[in-house]
């Protein structure tokens, strides 16, 4: 039988302990991935992650995730790093993996998970530190489905208008339609196709973006659009799998849009 082990530089280490609770009878206790690229061991290499347990009192904090490590950041370890931005759930900073489910730390309510909180940074991408993850490649990635308008009318002198069924379609009719992607990348980071392929295969996020503007009434460049995606790997190593959909924070079904994009190449052909 095959053995598959993690790399050395992989395995965990041990983490520390903290009590901050004061004997509260509200407490709760956060496991925190922890690795920083700037601690390093007796012989001059970085250290291996680790969990950290902390145990607070969710009387001094709100009722969110988030609300939860601002106060262990703020009040306990202030190494703690992670990003955050609004605190409304419509920017997508503080996406990462909560109890097993990637989210959005600001929407996720700590009573909504029984026992310990477990909090990671977004699976398979490079971290930076902690629970922050290095964008950079979805981001290059978002750059290549030119997310703007193209037209190839003149500049109107207003803005240019749309029917309400045609807006639909981008918004949804119960606000969940592609227009509503955050790019929190959720989706993505849940998709094994993207795991095993994402050099190539652009993922759910991208995927749903590109048929914000592939679906827009205003833009002329449909074909350009779906030449861009006809490809082996960039649209068709989805699988529907559908953990895409399951995770959205928002709500969203990426996996529709994909198909979407699918049925649009047959129909032109």
């Amino acid at each position: 039988m095959a053995e598959i082990l993690l790399p050395p530089n992989s395995r965990f280490i041990k983490g520390e302990k903290i009590d901050a609770s004061d004997g509260a009878k509200r407490k709760k206790t956060f496991k925190i991935y922890r690795w920083s690229p700037d601690t390093k061991d007796a012989k001059g290499n970085v250290k291996n992650p680790r969990f950290d347990e902390v145990t607070i009192d969710l009387d001094k904090c709100g009722p969110m995730v988030l609300d939860a490590l601002l106060y262990i950041k703020n009040n306990i370890d202030p190494t703690l790093t992670l990003r955050r931005s609004c605190r409304e759930g419509i920017c997508g900073s503080c996406a990462m993996n909560i109890d097993g489910t990637n989210t959005l730390a600001c929407t996720k309510a700590i009573d909504d998970v029984n026992g310990d909180v477990q909090v990671s940074p977004l699976p398979h991408m490079p971290v930076v530190k902690d629970l922050v993850p290095d964008l950079n490649h979805v981001y290059a990635q978002y750059t290549t489905i030119e997310p703007w308008l193209k037209t190839d009318s003149p500049a109107p002198s207003r803005e240019r208008l749309q029917s309400a069924d045609d807006a639909d379609i981008l918004n949804g009719h119960d606000g969940h339609g592609p227009a509503a992607c955050i790019l929190c990348f959720c989706c993505s980071t849940s998709c094994p196709s993207y795991w095993w392929n994402a050099d190539r295969f652009l993922g759910p996020a991208i995927l749903l973006q590109a048929y914000r503007w592939i679906a827009d009434s205003r833009d002329d460049a449909t074909g350009e659009r779906l030449d861009a995606l006809e490809d082996p790997f960039r649209l068709y190593r989805c699988h529907t799998i559908m953990n895409c959909t399951n995770t959205c924070p928002k709500g969203l079904n990426p996996a529709k849009a994909i198909a979407e994009i699918k049925k649009m190449m047959v129909a032109r052909q």
